[in-house]
């Protein structure tokens, strides 16, 4: 039997690679998402333990925002065993660009660039500031955004915002530190950094020498974090591996996805391979073959084409992995790509694994049909066609897992808040609901193809009719081969749904929120913006309204609290209460703060102010903090004068006059807040804008990685098409001799692989519309629907396509046969 399946094997070469193709698709994505998730985590961990691997001891703040006094570092360096001891600086000292703007979105942070063996600083393109307190460095991702080369003047800002020019030295890599990516980075020598900041401590204590990590943490007082040089190796790099997780989650979803579709392709594969051998297995059962080795010979061509093609997928895998890294270092993504790609046994164990065991449990209901095969058959002139049968049993699965599928996502939209849970509730009944509708698969194939068939039908004659019947006289295997193409079509519908839908939503609260043209704030979002801004252009004709809000921190009801006041036209978004005659001695709670707060509408609260000392305040409006765009606790305007004195805005939001250019008007806006670098302007035109490139690159992203999916989908299209014009070799024949032509063969074909990517198409759009309806409203509360329609008519439209142009070369190689010789075959 072993020699039976193998020669089976050789003779079939065809057979072979159409059945490969999906597993090694498959295989190749997921074992590409492991190679491309230990390369990045090898350069990771490579750069984080040359960082880390200089420093013996490391001395951490006890919080997050803290700081360690300089007492501690001289304690520190007076230690037996220390050589060196170096305390680092980092906080806020904004860049400007050349456009005489902070750089960014967030202020620059100044790092102390240190000298000797505790230096930790990559220096990628010229050197460090050494002594020389008129140089500085930057990061390579802020010097290339901003246009900055080494040899230019760049301009620092203290905490004065007194400007300072430096020379620029050198470009540094800020490694894997998030925050630095995040907010780019400016190092100085550490005397000027100190200068720079105003920071009263360091931000970290690095230690080198033999002392241990016992007697620093004695010399510090038990009052900070301290940590061996291993140990904060660990630590960085599992900060640094929380986005890569992420990563890595996210394609392997991808993959789960791909390879359940190739099952099913293997699946049917198997099945209609079975079904055109009924001859040859009953001959092996009539000259002594066993059921068991029926089985045995169909279990192990299953595993021997999963395996080769495993081992197929795992080059393939690695060769993705490869040109992924390649086109993120062309992008400049901030990965680590000089890192070398990465292939570890355990992922190719799992590559192995994976592509093994789904052919070979795709191949175990195919393989004990195959034991059924009587041993008579094998004297029929040719296979006896199965057909099909819709039993109580089928009905009452497909009725349980269709009732709790409906039924968990309503619980999930209309019972439980809307978020995390909520979603995965939702998730969980578009399992079942699928699970129902693959059972009902064979059930729903003949009313859909006569639907879909209706126009080819009438439209292509003789060959239409004869492709509409084939499509629907197989129920089982058109099901099986077109729930693979709808999954690919829901996933793709649903993730189109879901974008369309969340873009309409934040277009509506983004009007709601930001319902001006014009906004200025800080960096930081504190209280910058001098008051003669809004002044001034409170008195231009090219606006209509101005509004200032002004923001402090203070303690509220024993808590810390941002509390401010506000100016102009702003809508309050008032839930409960009013806010009509709002004066001293009133308050105002957002809902969330409220809550923190344990204060209900008529409560009174207790505040900490600065000129005032301690004050009452009756709560005599709630917010709404989603819509608002007021502090999370307000007062009225001269109470919040006598309370904290002259504060500057922390925003001044304009709208523009009717009639008036919006250039002339940013024109005006500008000049207003040139004088003040750290005050940014962006309009309401530029956040959209910015949220709809987010989105559409999150849907190029994913459309991408589930057109594998499609293709693999088509793939089995394609593999049960060519497999069953084999089977119906005679058919076709016998069809030519009655005076079919050969474009009348082709044209069958090809309409009966156009009706089955429809149905498929049709089902995966439905269940797509109706989960990405349920997604929207678990995941955000009012969220508005949308179906892109045209989107949505072009998925059906390609499948419907790509279906026909898989039927190409099943439908060429059934005309080609011989009549003659087809007939003969019987």
């Amino acid at each position: 039997m072993l020699r039976t399946a193998l020669a089976g094997l050789r003779a079939h070469r065809l057979r072979l690679l159409l059945t490969s193709l999906a597993i090694m698709l498959g295989v190749g994505f997921i074992a590409g998402t492991f190679v491309l998730n230990d390369t990045v985590q090898a350069g990771f961990a490579q750069r984080v333990t040359a960082d880390a691997g200089k420093v013996g001891v490391a001395v951490l703040p006890a919080k997050a925002e803290g700081t360690i006094p300089r007492e501690v570092l001289e304690r520190v360096r007076a230690l037996p065993g220390v050589t060196d001891a170096q305390g680092l600086i980092r906080a806020s000292a904004p860049v400007l660009g050349k456009d005489g703007k902070a750089a960014g979105n967030l202020p620059t942070t100044a790092l102390s660039i240190v000298r000797g063996p505790l230096d930790r600083t990559d220096v990628v393109s010229g050197t460090g500031p050494g002594t020389d307190d008129g140089a500085a460095v930057l990061d390579e991702n802020t010097a290339k955004a901003q246009g900055f080369r080494i040899g230019d003047t760049i301009t620092v800002l203290d905490p004065g915002q007194g400007r300072h020019s430096f020379r620029l030295v050198g470009l540094i890599d800020t490694g894997v530190d998030q925050m630095l990516a995040y907010t780019g980075a400016v190092g100085f020598t550490p005397a000027v950094a100190q200068r720079m900041t105003g920071a009263k401590g360091f931000a970290e204590i690095d230690v080198a020498g033999t002392v241990t990590k016992q007697a620093v943490a004695a010399a510090t007082g038990g009052s900070y974090k301290v940590k061996t040089g291993a140990e904060l190796a660990d630590d960085l790099a599992r900060a640094a591996g929380v986005e890569t997780k992420m990563f890595t989650l996210g394609l392997l979803m991808f993959g789960v996805v791909a390879m359940m579709v190739a099952a099913l392709v293997i699946y049917n594969t198997f099945n209609i391979l079975v079904a055109q051998r009924t001859r040859e297995m009953a001959l092996l059962r009539c000259i002594g073959a066993t059921r068991g080795q029926v089985f045995g010979s169909i279990v192990l061509e299953s595993a021997a084409v999963g395996l080769l093609a495993s081992v197929l997928g795992l080059l393939i895998g690695y060769g993705l992995a490869a040109l992924t890294l390649t086109v993120l270092a062309a992008f400049d993504a901030p990965l680590p790509t000089d890192a070398g790609v990465s292939l570890t046994p355990v992922t190719i164990g799992i590559g192995l694994a994976v592509g093994l065991a789904v052919t070979v449990c795709a191949a175990l209901l195919p393989a004990r049909s195959a034991t059924r095969v009587p041993p008579i058959a094998a004297l029929r002139s040719q296979p006896e066609e199965r057909t099909f049968r819709a039993g109580l049993v089928r009905a009452g699965f497909a009725a349980l897992f269709l009732v709790a599928g409906l039924g968990t996502t309503g619980a999930g939209v209309f019972v439980l808040e809307p978020g995390e849970a909520s979603l995965f509730v939702v998730m969980a009944g578009g399992a079942l609901t699928f699970l129902a509708v693959l059972i009902l698969g064979p059930v729903l194939v003949r009313p859909l193809s006569a639907v879909v068939g209706w126009v080819p039908r009438r439209l292509f004659g003789v060959p239409g009719r004869l492709a509409v019947d084939n499509s629907g006289r197989n129920p089982r295997r058109a099901a099986t081969t077109t729930v693979a193409l709808t999954i690919g079509v829901t996933l793709m519908t649903l993730i189109t749904v879901v974008t369309a839908s969340t873009r309409l939503t934040m277009t509506v609260k983004l009007d709601e929120q930001f319902p001006v043209d014009y906004l200025l704030a800080g960096q930081e979002r504190d209280s910058v913006i001098p008051r003669s801004v809004a002044e001034e252009l409170r008195g231009r004709p090219e606006l209509a309204s101005v509004a200032q809000i002004r923001e402090v921190e203070a303690t509220v009801a024993g808590k810390r609290a941002d509390v401010g006041t506000y100016s102009g036209g702003i809508e309050p978004y008032v839930t409960a209460g009013s806010m009509k005659a709002f004066g001293a001695g009133q308050v105002a709670l957002d809902d969330v703060t409220a809550e923190r707060l344990g204060a209900r509408l008529g409560d009174t609260v207790t505040m900490r102010t600065r000129h005032a000392g301690t004050v009452a305040l009756k709560v005599v409006a709630l917010l709404d903090g989603n819509q608002s765009s007021l502090p999370p606790v307000t007062v009225a305007e001269q109470a919040f004068e006598s309370y904290f004195g002259a504060v500057p805005d922390s925003r001044v939001m304009v709208t523009i006059a009717d009639g008036v250019p919006p250039e002339r008007a940013r024109a005006v806006v500008d000049a207003a807040a040139a004088p003040y670098p750290t005050v940014q302007v962006s309009s309401s035109t530029e956040v959209r804008g910015q949220f709809d490139e987010t989105l559409d690159m999150m849907l190029m992203i994913i459309t991408g990685l589930l057109g594998l999916a499609i293709l693999i989908s088509l793939l089995g299209i394609a593999n049960t098409l060519s497999l069953s014009v084999h089977e119906r070799t005679r058919e076709s024949a016998l069809l030519r001799a009655l005076g079919l032509t050969r474009p009348q063969l082709r044209r069958m074909l090809s309409v009966e692989a156009l009706i089955l990517g429809l149905i498929g198409a049709l089902v995966g759009v439905v269940l797509g519309v109706v989960f990405g309806w349920a997604a929207m409203r678990a995941m955000v509360d009012g969220a508005l629907f949308t179906a892109p329609v045209a989107q949505i008519v072009l998925f059906v439209v390609l499948s419907g396509v790509a279906g026909v142009l898989a039927a190409v070369l099943p439908a060429r190689r059934a005309a080609r046969a011989s009549i003659v010789g087809s007939l003969a075959t019987g």
